[in-house]
C-alpha cells in the first residue's frame, strides 16, 4: 500500500459493535470506528506505511498516544494556548469538554453565528437531525456548539445545553457575520485554533458545519487507522480519492501528537498564500504536503454516504450526511435542506418492504444549484 490515503472497507469489530449498541447505552459510546464496509483492505487510507499495511504493536501505541499534555489534566488546562493571528482565550473550555465528552474522549463541533441561531434557522435544522435520523438521538448530547458573540451564545443556549463562547478580544467579531469580510475570513481560521486545543486538552473531535444535516451515524464510515478523515465536495472528480478537492465542513481527528502537528502546520501555511485565503484552499493545497512531511494518514470519506449538494444523492438508503456546500445564500440553504428533512421523514416513515423497492423520489437542492448557476 502506497503512501498517502486510507479508505476502502474495514472490518467491523468491538468499536462498531460498541457503537450500534449507542442508542441504548449511551454512556458505552466508542466513536472511533472501523470503516463499516467490508472486504477491500486498507486500500484507500493515506499512510506512510510500507509493506503489508499493517501496523505493529509498537507503531499503534504510537499513533494512538495524546499528546504529553493532555495525558496530565490539570487545572492548568483553561489557561489560553499561544494564538498565532489574535489573542484567543480558552477559559472553561476543558471543563465543558469533560461534561460533552463521550467515555472515549470524543466531541462533536460545530459553530455557529448569530443569524443561524435564529429560530427557524440552521441550528433547528442541525438539530433536527438528531432527533430525526436513524439511531442517532443520543449522539447530540455530546455535541459542542462553538459561538463567536453574545447574540450566537444567547440563541444557542435557547436550544441547546452545551454551547461555548470563543472570546476574541483582538478583533470584532460583529464584522464577522459579512460573507467575504476579512473578519468572516478570520472567524473561519479560529475554528482551527479551539480544534487544536481540544486536540491539546486530549479530545478526539469531529467537526460538523452546522448546515450539514445527519441522517445516520457517519462514525460507522470513520476508519480507526487514520489520523483524519474528511469529506470530499465530489468523490468522481479525479481518479484517486485523495487528489479530490475535500471539504472541511466534515472531519474526523483524534488526539495524537501527529494530528496536534498537521493542525500547527495547517494554520502556519496560511502566510504562504497571498491575498485571504479561507482554510479550505490552503487545505487542499498542503495535504499532500501534511502526508509526506509529517506521515500523516487522510481518509477521504466519499460523497456515496458523506454527501452534499455538489455532488447531490438520491439513494436515502445509502447517505449518512447532506451537507448544504455548493450553495449561495443562506435562505437557499434552509430551503433545500428543509425539503431533504421532509423526504426523510417520509423515507423513514416507510416500511421497510416499500423502501427496498428503491423508488422513493427526492427533492434536488434546486434553489441552491440555480444560486450557483447550474441548470
Amino acid at each position: 500500500m502506497g503512501p498517502g490515503f486510507v479508505g476502502g472497507k474495514m472490518q467491523q469489530g468491538g468499536h462498531a459493535v460498541s457503537f450500534l449498541l449507542g442508542a441504548a447505552l449511551p454512556t458505552a459510546l466508542l466513536f472511533l470506528l472501523a470503516f463499516d464496509r467490508l472486504g477491500e483492505g486498507l486500500s484507500t487510507i493515506s499512510t506512510s506505511w510500507r509493506g503489508n499495511g499493517t501496523m505493529t504493536a509498537a507503531q499503534q501505541v504510537a499513533a494512538a498516544r495524546p499528546p504529553a499534555a493532555a495525558n496530565t489534566p490539570t487545572a492548568a488546562d483553561d489557561r489560553p494556548a499561544p494564538a498565532q493571528d489574535h489573542e484567543v482565550e480558552f477559559l472553561g473550555l476543558a471543563e465543558l469538554l469533560r461534561k460533552v465528552a463521550t467515555e472515549d474522549r470524543t466531541v462533536i463541533m460545530t459553530s455557529v453565528n448569530e443569524v443561524w441561531t435564529r429560530p427557524n434557522s440552521l441550528l433547528d435544522i442541525f438539530l433536527g437531525g438528531f432527533r430525526d435520523g436513524e439511531g442517532i438521538a443520543h449522539l447530540v448530547n455530546h455535541v459542542l456548539i462553538v459561538t463567536v458573540d453574545a447574540g450566537s451564545f444567547r440563541g444557542c443556549k435557547a436550544v441547546h445545553p452545551h454551547c461555548y463562547l470563543l472570546e476574541v478580544s483582538s478583533m470584532d467579531m460583529n464584522r464577522a457575520k459579512t460573507f467575504g469580510t476579512r473578519e468572516y475570513v478570520e472567524m473561519i481560521w479560529l475554528k482551527l485554533s479551539i480544534q487544536q486545543r481540544v486536540l491539546e486538552l486530549g479530545y478526539n473531535f469531529l467537526f460538523t458545519d452546522a448546515d450539514i444535516l445527519w441522517l445516520r451515524n457517519p462514525f460507522q464510515h470513520i476508519s480507526v487507522y487514520a489520523d483524519m478523515s474528511c469529506s470530499l465536495d465530489n468523490s468522481k472528480m479525479a481518479p484517486a480519492l485523495l487528489d479530490c478537492e475535500n471539504n472541511v465542513g466534515f472531519y474526523y481527528m483524534k488526539s495524537t501528537n501527529r494530528s496536534v502537528a498537521m493542525i500547527k502546520y495547517w494554520r502556519a501555511a496560511r502566510a504562504r498564500f497571498d491575498g485571504n485565503p479561507i482554510e479550505q484552499v490552503v487545505f487542499n493545497t498542503i495535504k499532500h504536503e501534511l502526508i509526506s512531511d509529517l506521515g500523516a494518514r487522510i481518509q477521504p470519506l466519499e460523497t456515496e454516504y458523506i454527501s452534499g449538494f455538489c455532488d447531490f444523492q438520491e439513494r436515502l438508503d445509502k447517505v449518512f450526511t447532506v451537507h448544504a456546500n455548493c450553495c449561495m445564500g443562506l435562505d437557499n440553504k434552509v430551503n433545500d435542506l428543509r425539503n431533504v428533512a421532509a423526504d426523510w421523514k417520509n423515507y423513514t416513515s416507510l416500511t421497510p418492504e416499500v423502501r427496498k423497492k428503491g423508488s422513493i423520489k427526492v427533492t434536488p437542492p434546486s434553489k441552491c444549484r440555480k444560486s450557483m448557476g447550474w441548470t
